[in-house]
């Protein structure tokens, strides 16, 4: 942290806006107190910036100024209050002094720790601002939980970030990657999380709300972002909330017809359990941020194809910095108590079973299992060839050069690994086989076997050898969308290399 940084306490930075003469505007703020309002009177010379402060706790009246919505607590009651004052203060202000301000409004909507702590204590919070007298807004909105034990500090790391906001909007926006690591300042992570995260107007143009969003995860912000199937950010807890799961963890570099075949049977399996009958389904596609940096450092234009191409053929994206299974399972705890599933291929069940990653666990690897497979959760288990996985044993890597034609069509009618024959080391065998009989653990069934044979490291060496068999071991949509986009090294037809 540099020395200048250190000086940007929260109450310079308000100080700093409020001497700052054209920008004026409206603080509305629901359900914690006014938090940020207060950062900015304390500072002093609020009148230079604060046209009116406003809390409606009340729900009647809420909805009597903002109209009504689904929850009190939403990014539909924030955008109604942004609607409403921005409007207002153009009304009311805009002719006496449009011409030299730049109107801004900052609203939340906050469910702070009640007096019991038995309620979610998180908000949404936003602002829409304009970049020149007169001109069009610009907007950032975010939603953050709040993670203080006394609700007496979640106002203040409230106040902390609303400021943080409201500052980064005007003096960072030009550096959306400083904007998102100042979020943080003068705070830390174990007190205010910020999982969604989303720029829109003039003033962000260039900026692709997907790498935003990325960055949260890598600047320890949150710890999992998602996004929809035509790449827009979503909110966690809006589309895990009291649902059933089921993630499937790759690095679809790119994504195979046996990523596809795995989760289309898993969740054939899924849907049918007693647990799962009748009750609403997430399916998502999972890829953690050890996989995003496995070069070293991240690679913008890698993440986003990987992330359009799941997107394209109508998967909801994950990306997390979960090592760890029991770490993922125990994030979905957070939103439903509905069953999760989990698919996977053999290797990567055998790397559940490898103790090296529970070292740090005072309970080892008994103490990862008892997190993993508590209140409800199966592990899908996709087979592999004999020679795949010999080869996996030996070297650690699952794709052997594989043949094609009649090759393939032997590899498949020939021994397959699956759960019940796969071989874990033998003092694990005992824990492993009460998992299995217990249903923990179960094969998948009605997988294709004439697609064991590809892996996503072998087509993504086709791709950029220019060898064009890669296109029959992906799904047509993603094949189409390698060739119009030209990723992962593709090279077009008659484009030197």
């Amino acid at each position: 942290m540099s020395e200048q940084k250190n000086l940007l306490t929260t109450n310079r930075k308000a100080l700093t806006i409020n001497l700052d003469e054209p920008k004026y505007g409206t603080f509305a703020e629901i359900g914690a107190g006014q938090e940020v309002a207060r950062v900015f009177f304390q500072a002093g010379g609020a009148s230079g910036t604060v046209a009116k402060t406003i809390s409606a706790y009340d729900m009647a009246f809420s909805d009597a100024i903002y109209g009504k919505a689904p929850r009190y607590v939403s990014r539909e009651r924030l955008g109604l209050m942004l609607d409403h004052e921005y409007q207002l203060l153009l009304e009311r202000l805009a002719a006496t002094r449009g011409d030299r301000t730049t109107f801004f409004v900052f609203a939340d909507t906050v469910a702070a720790r009640n007096f019991l702590g038995t309620n979610e204590a998180h908000g949404w919070m936003g602002i829409r601002f304009q970049l020149e007298p007169n001109g069009p807004p610009s907007e950032i909105v975010l939603h953050v939980r709040m993670w203080d034990k006394e609700n007496v500090l979640q106002q203040e790391a409230l106040g902390i970030v609303g400021t943080n906001l409201i500052y980064g909007a005007f003096y960072y926006r030009d550096d959306p990657k400083k904007f998102t690591e100042s979020l943080l300042d003068n705070l830390s992570s174990d007190r205010i999380e910020v999982d969604m995260l989303r720029f829109s107007g003039p003033a962000f143009t260039s900026v692709d709300n997907r790498l935003m969003s990325l960055h949260l995860v890598q600047f320890g912000l949150t710890n999992a972002v998602m996004f929809g199937e035509n790449g827009e950010v979503l909110q966690p807890s809006e589309v895990l909330h009291h649902k059933a799961i089921l993630v499937e963890r790759g690095s679809f570099r790119p994504v195979t017809h046996v990523n596809v075949d795995m989760l289309n049977c898993a969740t054939a399996q899924f849907v049918q359990e007693p647990l799962v009958k009748g009750k609403s389904v997430v399916v998502l596609m999972e890829i953690t941020m050890n996989n995003l940096l496995a070069a070293g450092e991240l690679d913008p234009q890698d993440f986003l194809s990987r992330v359009d191409l799941l997107g394209d053929i109508g998967f909801t994206v994950l990306i997390s910095n979960y090592s760890e299974y029991f770490r993922l399972t125990s994030y979905f705890r957070r939103y439903t108590k509905e069953m999760i599933g989990v698919a996977m291929g053999i290797n990567n069940l055998l790397e559940i079973f490898n103790e090296k990653y529970y070292e740090n666990l005072e309970g080892g690897i008994l103490e990862s299992f008892g997190r993993l497979f508590r209140n409800s959760v199966r592990l899908y288990i996709y087979p592999m060839r004999q020679e795949a996985y010999d080869h996996y044993l030996t070297t650690g890597q699952t794709n052997v050069p594989p043949g094609s034609g009649a090759q393939a069509r032997t590899f498949a009618a020939g021994v397959l690994i699956n759960a019940k024959n796969v071989q874990v080391v033998d003092h694990l065998r005992n824990l492993y086989n009460h998992l299995l009989e217990n249903h923990y653990i179960d094969c998948i069934v009605g997988f294709d076997p004439t697609i064991l044979h590809i892996f996503s490291r072998d087509v993504l060496r086709r791709i950029k050898e220019n060898d064009v068999t890669w296109e029959q071991m992906v799904p047509d949509s993603v094949a189409v969308a390698i060739k119009k986009r030209v990723l992962f090294g593709y090279t077009p037809a008659g484009t030197a290399k």
